[in-house]
C-alpha cells in the first residue's frame, strides 16, 4: 500500500459511463482509495512504467483491466505486465463485458488474478464493483511495494 494506508487502484477503461459508475461506487468506500483512470492500453503501460506524462505515477495496489481497449487491448496489456519483472506480481482483475470462453481462458493463461464479466444491469454492476473492493482491498493481502523500481 502507498503511504497513509491509501489504496491505489488503476482503472483501465475506455467506456466513460463505466468509469463514472466505478468512481461513484468506490467514492462510497469506507477505505481510503485513490482511483486513477487511463483510457487505453498504451496509457496503461505508460502509467505502470512511469513514462512520459505518468513519470510521477504511484504504483497501484490493484489494476482493474478491461479487455476491449483502443490502441492496445487488455490482453496485450496483461501479457506485458506479466512479462515485466517489476510489474509481474501486480494483482490484475479483468473486468470486461466479454463472456467469451476464449477470453476467459486466455486471461487466466496470461495469469490474470480473476476474470469478471461486467453486468449490464446498473444495480448488479454496483454489486460487482463493491465485491471487488471488499475482496481485493479488505480480505486479500496485497504484495508490498518495497521492491518497486
Amino acid at each position: 500500500m502507498s503511504s497513509h494506508n491509501e489504496l491505489i487502484i488503476l482503472l483501465v477503461e475506455d467506456d466513460v459511463a463505466d468509469v463514472k459508475l466505478t468512481k461513484r461506487v468506490l467514492s462510497k468506500s469506507k477505505l481510503h482509495l485513490s482511483l486513477n483512470v487511463v483510457r487505453d492500453g498504451v496509457e496503461a503501460m505508460a502509467y505502470l512504467r512511469r513514462e512520459g506524462e505518468f513519470s510521477q505515477a504511484v504504483r497501484p495496489d490493484l489494476v482493474l483491466l478491461d479487455l476491449n481497449l483502443p490502441k492496445k487491448d487488455g490482453r496485450e496489456v496483461l501479457k506485458e505486465i506479466r512479462e515485466d519483472k517489476a510489474l509481474k506480481s501486480l494483482p490484475v482483475v479483468v473486468l470486461t463485458t466479454s463472456q467469451a470462453e476464449e477470453d476467459i481462458a486466455r486471461s487466466y493463461d496470461l495469469h490474470a488474478n480473476c476474470f469478471i464479466t461486467k453486468p449490464v444491469d446498473l444495480q448488479q454492476f454496483t454489486k460487482v464493483v463493491q465485491a471487488v473492493e471488499d475482496f481485493w482491498l479488505t480480505v486479500v493481502r496485497l504484495p508490498s511495494k518495497e521492491d518497486e523500481r
